[in-house]
């Protein structure tokens, strides 16, 4: 997902909220769709590198305040993310609970949040599998 897209779902959310509702679309399923499995894990890793903290390379409660005020445009003239609200999406996803989002465990995270993503996933599974194939060298024979 580029900036542009992140920044169009995220005034929509904004702007859902603001009319009382919290729904939105979700778009996960639809790029897993286009981009396939790969490109999918690929805009999610980009996606991390957008939030995480570089100096320690995982995303923080601070860090993904920082990145929605500045990259995201939810700063605090939009009622802003605040402390307590970025702790929580952190503990959400942190399974080693060490206080923050590695790669992996953010491209989880964001996978298991998306309700359409399951839909799909035996298909997604077997894409995987035969792309794991194509790529492995056959076994050598004894």
């Amino acid at each position: 997902m580029n900036q542009q897209q992140i920044r169009s779902t995220t005034a929509e959310q904004q702007e859902a909220a603001s009319t009382g509702g919290e729904e939105y679309e979700d778009l996960m399923p639809v790029m897993a769709g286009r981009l396939g499995a790969e490109g999918l894990l690929t805009e999610l890793r980009a996606g991390f590198r957008l939030l995480a903290d570089p100096a320690r390379g995982a995303i923080t409660a601070e860090s993904l305040r920082r990145s929605a005020a500045s990259m995201l445009g939810l700063g605090s003239a939009g009622g802003g993310m605040t402390a307590e609200e970025a702790a929580a999406m952190v503990r959400e996803g942190d399974q080693d609970g060490d206080g923050a989002l590695s790669e992996s465990e953010f491209c989880v995270l964001m996978v298991r949040l998306s309700p359409g993503i399951m839909d799909d996933a035996e298909a997604w599974l077997e894409e995987a599998i035969a792309e794991e194939f194509l790529r492995s060298p056959p076994p050598a024979a004894a």
